[in-house]
């Protein structure tokens, strides 16, 4: 199919911002594409340093998160696209419920944006212009090339914060085979827009930060709730609280999400019993039918067991007689991990009874 010629630099500006706003993206901007990918060598320094928990994927794709050309050999600019997400957290139902990261409450936005983002692609190869798309699975570090671009700074607690308007957004990148006019960084990051203020550190339920803009992931809840492939130590277990799949501690404290941005994507609305589960359905159900009832979520990462042992977690902490009898349920359980879980758990709550 042949294609239009390519447009000019300032043409091939408006129509990328034009076309990522037209797709419900809520912040865009460009950068340069550098001979060192943005983030390449603090992240390199992460994985040297084991702060990647069981992560292990992680470890790959060094070289090409180094020189990003080997994705785009002809890759001259990076469109840094933001999507919101803040909706209000529904009301707490109380019970037997476990509380779960605001990003999981509607579809999975590694599908909804992956899908826009090839949708763009589409459309410059149309104009002449080839280009590649990332979000959050491909081996480019998102939080610094959306720093690099503007859309925010590094924030103590390691999320891309825009001044006054928050973290709740989603990113992608696309390299863009052609030469666009950059938009600047921000003139200021962490001590300006940080200040003295450590709440993300001082509130962190499992003191998970390790220094300024430094997380120890095998600590942090997010990554023992969702990608731990084993019992959830006793140690993080009770500091867990109510949190049953991710964590926003970190975020919700922090000053600039006071009053984030109203989220306009519906796809992201909070589904039925999605931003609030119900741990003694999840323990009840069957493996099969609670992991059908998820097509399409987040909450399907840690497959029907790894939900069942965040469940019992929880359960654990609620440490009520009817807790206690949901936990009893899956004692028994034909997964290692999820029975393994019952009995820390119950240990933990008989414990406490006897003290």
């Amino acid at each position: 199919m042949p294609t239009n010629p390519q447009p000019s630099p300032a043409s091939l500006r408006e129509l990328l911002l034009e076309r990522s706003l037209g797709m419900g993206f809520t912040r865009a901007r460009i950068t340069d594409v550098p001979p060192t990918g943005p983030g390449s060598q603090a992240f390199d320094a992460m994985v040297r340093a084991k702060r990647t928990a069981t992560l292990d994927w992680m470890a790959s794709g060094a070289s090409v998160r180094r020189h990003p050309k080997t994705l785009l050999p002809n890759a001259r600019s990076a469109l840094v696209l933001g999507m919101d997400y803040a909706w209000e957290r529904p009301p707490d139902p109380g019970g037997l419920t476990g509380k779960v990261s605001r990003y999981a409450w509607g579809r999975d936005y590694h599908n909804l944006i992956s899908k826009r983002l090839r949708k763009l692609c589409r459309d410059l190869r149309q104009h002449g212009v080839e280009s590649y798309w990332s979000v959050d699975a491909r081996p480019l570090v998102e939080r610094a090339w959306a720093r690099r671009a503007g859309l925010g700074y590094a924030g103590r607690n390691c999320m891309v914060i825009e001044p006054g308007r928050g973290s709740w957004f989603f990113l992608g990148v696309i390299l863009v085979a052609a030469s666009v006019a950059p938009d600047p960084p921000l003139k200021h990051g962490m001590l300006k827009h940080c200040g003295r203020c450590t709440r993300c550190h001082d509130q962190c339920p499992t003191s998970a930060f390790t220094g300024d803009g430094q997380l120890d992931a095998a600590a942090c809840i997010s990554t023992l709730t969702i990608e731990h492939r084993a019992v959830i130590p006793a140690s993080f277990a009770t500091r867990m609280g109510r949190w049953v799949f991710g964590c926003d501690v970190c975020q919700e404290v922090c000053p600039h999400n006071h009053r984030p941005p109203s989220a306009i994507e519906q796809d992201f609305a909070p589904r039925p019993g999605h931003a609030w589960l119900d741990l003694a359905r999840v323990l009840r159900s069957d493996d099969e039918a609670l992991t059908a009832s998820l097509v399409g979520s987040p909450l399907r990462r840690p497959k029907a067991w790894g939900l069942k042992r965040n469940a019992i977690a929880v359960l654990a902490n609620l440490g009520t007689p009817e807790a206690r009898r949901e936990i009893l349920r899956v004692l028994d359980h034909p997964h290692p991990v999820v029975s393994g879980q019952a009995r820390q758990a119950l240990h933990r709550m008989d414990g406490l009874t006897r003290r």
